[in-house]
């Protein structure tokens, strides 16, 4: 009788020094994001705003609501001159009573940039775009949209 040994007993090393290797791909692949190209800047009263979308996909479910994540950068004004500002996907603005309602959609960060998980429909059509309502401590309230390209709209 021969004694044939298992799979486990003959790679077991290779398998082994696999795992120990895995986690460093990893942290590779998180220190190396690769994000979509940024739209073109708007003024926005005395903000120049760039977004960039985090990704090419459509939008997922966050909190019970579908959203799609941005990044927002402001190459002029200061963040500190805004009391609230939001984000949302769509045929038309929302108006600022119907967004303090949920968090989704609230503009957070810091002076480098500004996160958001913008409301958003399950899909986007041709119609949508992306609005920015921001409200500074002087009760000003602006408002911006950006088309949506077609790389979104798949």
């Amino acid at each position: 009788m021969t004694n044939k040994p298992s799979f486990w007993r003959k790679y077991r090393y290779q398998l082994s020094g696999s795992v120990l290797v895995l986690p460093f791909w990893f942290l590779y692949q998180s220190m190396t994001p690769v994000f979509p190209p940024a739209w073109p800047a708007q003024q926005v009263g005395d903000f120049e705003i760039t977004p960039m979308p985090l990704d090419l996909e459509q939008p997922y479910v966050h909190h019970e609501a579908y959203v799609k994540d941005f990044m927002l950068m402001f190459n002029k004004g200061k963040i500190g001159d805004i009391r609230q500002g939001y984000v949302n996907i769509g045929p038309a603005p929302l108006p600022l009573g119907i967004l303090q309602q949920t968090e989704d959609g609230i503009l957070h960060g810091n002076r480098h940039g500004q996160h958001v998980h913008a409301i958003a429909p399950a899909t986007f059509a041709a119609t949508d775009k992306m609005w920015v309502t921001i409200e500074t401590w002087q009760g000003q309230q602006l408002t911006a949209s950006w088309e949506l390209p077609e790389t979104l709209l798949k």
